[in-house]
């Protein structure tokens, strides 16, 4: 184990150190001046404001996204599209991110010629505010190859008598969902919805970096590429430090009320 405890400590204790030296020490020694910057930033409350929508909006999809194909593509014999759905995961990030740019490319991307295909007019993708959030979703929802593996192996481990028994009783569809699929895999979805936070708010400062670098009008500004901006741009170490304790505690907090959630279902 001390490989691992020394880049523990090396990777995650030391910097978590430091961070907590930069947010709570000023000029004048012991000091909370930063958070106050950083509730009075607009920057601060833009990306953590863009963030939330991105987490509401990309979590439930990759996450009933893997759900509902865990259960469809459950035989063996639909290995090649289990592959197909795990594919988008093992690209890299960057290379993620241009084949997104070149997807919704507003004047030969595929998605806009697909459109207008259809008889629907083009959207302007890289342009539009609300476009531009909603194709970081939808860039995020193809992602969902990890949570997909790991609902079909809780699906696998449920036992088959348990259907039978509920079919010889009259249950439908329907009702074998209701009460069985759902309670038993409610553990699962709860363990990826924390870990689907913390992926999610992680995994936009790539795509924003290299597709729109926070733009148009600061909308697609998440906490990652703002913390990096305030890092190596402004060179605001203080502040940094303030919002990633933000980000870090929030997601703490959210964890331990999922786990709570799990053990008093249990």
């Amino acid at each position: 184990m001390l490989p691992w405890l020394i880049g523990t400590c090396l990777l995650v204790v030391i910097p978590l150190l430091v961070t907590l030296g930069l947010a709570f020490w000023g000029d004048e020694g012991l000091s909370l001046a930063a958070f106050g910057r950083m509730i009075q930033s607009d920057l601060v409350r833009i990306g953590l404001t863009n963030s939330l929508i991105f987490v509401v909006l990309a979590v439930p999809v990759r996450l009933f996204g893997a759900f509902f194909l865990a259960l469809l593509l459950r035989p063996k014999r639909l290995a090649m599209a289990r592959s197909a759905v795990f594919l988008p995961t093992i690209i890299p990030p960057p290379a993620w991110a241009l084949i997104g740019l070149w997807l919704f490319n507003p004047l030969f991307g595929p998605i806009n010629l697909v459109l207008q295909g259809l008889g629907f007019p083009g959207v302007n993708w890289l342009v539009d505010e609300t476009a531009t959030q909603l194709m970081f979703v939808i860039l995020a929802g193809f992602q969902l190859g990890e949570g997909f593996i790991v609902l079909l192996i809780g699906r696998a481990l449920i036992p088959e008598h348990l259907f039978d028994a509920a079919r010889l009783d009259g249950a439908g569809v329907v009702g074998r969902f209701r009460h069985i699929t759902w309670p038993l895999m409610l553990p699962w979805l709860a363990l990826l919805t924390g870990r689907d936070l913390l992926v999610s708010l992680q995994g936009t400062f790539t795509p924003s970096f290299v597709i729109t670098y926070g733009g148009p009008y600061f909308s697609t500004t998440f906490l990652p590429l703002l913390i990096y901006e305030l890092a190596f741009d402004f060179r605001d170490s203080a502040l940094v430090a303030a919002v990633l304790l933000l980000v870090f505690s929030t997601l703490i907090g959210i964890s331990l009320l999922l786990w709570q959630g799990v053990l008093a279902r249990e």
